[in-house]
């Protein structure tokens, strides 16, 4: 194996040391990301004795999340905790998350990936040569825009806005008329202040944490999807591990992803008013079922690709 992870423990000398495993994410520090992150190093440290050791690399220092998966794959790279857009590149079916209003709040979401839909996506991953250990949260997204207040669907139409790298994503936007493109996270505030979009979605918590405000006017709390994150291992690395330390890893997972929760929750409840006061001038009140409506043009695509019984099962969670 070429992995960070086994070669941090070869060598009788470095027996005793504490194998090191990078972990990449495309967040700073203080978002939900981070919070996650920094919560699933402690605990693989305290679970483990010490024996593991996780070294957080944030602000998509290590790629973007595309290349962060990848790298997961080819075991460049240990750990990742990505969003849920991304990850229907590698795993097509769990673009069905990403679906416009699928979920009816975060409750709903939490009881969908708590419960035995959110397992069995998990377990899609092995397929791919990657372990998920665990969901976590990225959050309800929101779209901004430096163009106008976004009140109803056909205040979208026109919009230049940029989504994920997630086709999913795509085709719902398109189906609200906006003028729609693929863009790395790594790339977008570039790409907002020079004017290449005029707009984006993204949760609170992340709005905040990369400082759109400096490059964006307007913030319409759509609620339009909600995005889970998971942790990901390379599959040759996640089963080098003893059934010890497999279950102290996914125990690890499980402890981020509720501090990611818990920090996208707090992002949610406190940090509009932040934004207001950074100069984001905010449409709480907008049009949800025209909305919805609107993008349910896209529907019939979404039937095609992932079943409509599936898509049904997940919005009758309670």
């Amino acid at each position: 194996m070429t992995t960070a992870l086994l070669l941090a423990g070869a060598g009788g000398a470095q027996a005793q040391q504490a194998r090191i495993l990078k972990l990449g994410h495309i967040l700073g520090p203080e978002s939900q990301l981070g919070a996650g992150a920094a919560a699933f190093a402690e605990e693989v440290t305290k679970r483990t004795g010490g024996r593991y050791k996780v070294e957080l690399y944030p602000n998509a220092a290590l790629g973007g999340e595309v290349e962060a998966i990848k790298a997961v794959q080819l075991g460049t790279v240990d750990v990742t905790f990505v969003t849920g857009a991304p990850m229907l590149n590698f795993v097509p079916d769990v673009g069905i998350f990403g679906i416009p209003f699928l979920f009816r709040d975060a409750v709903h979401a939490h009881a969908v990936f708590d419960g035995a839909i959110g397992q069995e996506y998990l377990e899609k991953f092995r397929a791919k040569d990657m372990v998920a250990l665990a969901w976590g949260e990225n959050g309800m997204r929101h779209m901004t825009n430096s163009k106008r207040p976004v009140t109803a669907p056909e205040d979208v139409k026109g919009l230049k806005i940029r989504v994920p790298q997630s086709e999913v994503m795509v085709l719902g936007f398109k189906a609200l008329g906006a003028d729609v493109a693929q863009l790395p996270f790594p790339e977008l505030y570039g790409a907002l202040q020079s004017g290449q979009f005029d707009g984006q979605e993204n949760p609170i918590a992340t709005i905040l944490s990369a400082k759109f405000a400096q490059v964006q006017k307007y913030l319409t709390l759509t609620s339009h999807s909600y995005d889970p994150a998971a942790f990901l291992i390379g599959i040759d690395a996640f089963e080098d591990l003893s059934d010890e330390d497999k279950s102290a890893f996914r125990e690890a997972a499980q402890a981020g992803g509720q501090a990611s929760r818990k920090a996208a929750a707090e992002a949610q409840a406190n940090g509009v008013k932040t934004l207001q006061q950074q100069g984001l001038q905010v449409v709480a009140d907008f049009d949800r079922a025209g909305f919805a409506k609107a993008a349910a043009v896209a529907m019939p695509d979404f039937e095609k690709k992932f079943g409509a019984e599936t898509i049904a099962r997940i919005r009758n969670v309670q």
